[in-house]
């Protein structure tokens, strides 16, 4: 993956950025925060973050979203998914007054973001690229991943509330939206034992390559809360730091378990269905392949927000579970 960012900001762009936050996250002497401001503790160390932080960009996949259940809208934002307009999908409930600047995402165009002024920036579920940030750490305090997130883009859903919520001030909002969500986990784990004891395989295409996802990744880890298992033909190629593997031709065979999930980046669910490889597989073959067509479901399956996280209860549930039950 490729940034673009500067290491080194033009000075007039630095020197702005720097007027309005007077911290960063190596800054820690005692006047750098309002009065009431926290102290969050992410996988790079300490970030004093202001009190009530008035102008925040959620740069992060799912930050916005998260930002947003917890009652403060960020003035810019990233569409990780590719959603258009606001970037937010119908799966989350709540909207903006103001649209936000909507901003890059694999790019982190470092000087957009500074113009922006921030008091915060959210960037806990990313790269985890140091450098880069390093260089938002440099306009304003900025959250990165919880500690022990040992992944791209790794962050859990409950991590992410939790770590978000500290830096905004809304610890107890964002327990009741982890404690309503682990509620939905145990409900739909207890009407359906047949996720039990089996094993899954989640894969996606891509501009004609074949991938699947592992431990780390939030699909697999949202499907064995579910009590299934990620298969180890998939989870024994994992490599260190790394949420998905490419699968060659020879070994698509991977893919197969006793449910396979499938969904497409960038195209319809055609290039799944009609794979000759992918349809030659035996979980294919005995109907328990299941392709996720509708891009707002897959979508709402990948963002890995609470909104998201509950939509896929809801609607993506009983599509794994019908292969299982007969």
């Amino acid at each position: 993956m490729h940034f673009s960012r500067s290491s080194v900001l033009p000075a007039a762009v630095l020197a702005f950025a720097l007027t309005l936050t007077a911290c960063s996250s190596g800054d820690t002497s005692a006047d750098s925060t309002e009065p009431g401001g926290v102290v969050v503790t992410d996988m790079f160390g300490e970030v004093e973050v202001p009190k009530n932080p008035q102008r925040v960009v959620a740069l992060g996949w799912s930050d916005a979203e998260t930002a947003l259940a917890l009652g403060v809208q960020p003035v810019g934002a990233s569409d990780w998914l590719g959603v258009g307009g606001d970037g937010l999908g119908p799966w989350v409930e709540q909207s903006y007054d103001t649209d936000p600047t909507i901003l890059g995402t694999y790019d982190v165009d470092i000087e957009s973001i500074a113009a922006l002024a921030p008091d915060l920036i959210l960037w806990t579920r990313s790269t985890n690229d140091e450098s880069v940030y390093e260089d938002l750490s440099a306009i304003a305090p900025t959250i990165a991943a919880p500690p022990g997130t040992e992944t791209a883009y790794g962050t859990t859903w409950d991590g992410q509330t939790e770590i978000v919520a500290q830096a905004l001030g809304k610890v107890d909002e964002g327990k009741k939206l982890v404690d309503d969500t682990e509620a939905m986990f145990d409900d739909t784990v207890a009407a359906n034992p047949e996720f039990a004891d089996k094993t899954v395989a989640v894969g996606t295409l891509y501009s004609g390559q074949v991938g699947a996802y592992v431990r780390g990744d939030t699909r697999v880890d949202f499907l064995e809360s579910l009590g299934l298992t990620n298969t180890p033909t998939v989870q024994n190629l994992a490599e260190p730091g790394k949420f998905s593997i490419e699968l060659s031709e020879e070994n698509i065979a991977a893919l197969d378990a006793d449910l396979t999930v499938m969904f497409p980046i960038g195209t319809g669910p055609e290039v799944i269905t009609e794979n000759p490889s992918i349809q030659g597989l035996a979980s294919a073959r005995d109907g328990r392949l299941v392709v996720l067509g509708d891009q707002n479901l897959s979508n709402a399956f990948s963002a890995a927000s609470v909104a998201g996280t509950r939509y896929a209860l809801e609607n993506a549930v009983p599509l794994f579970a019908a292969p299982l039950k007969r």
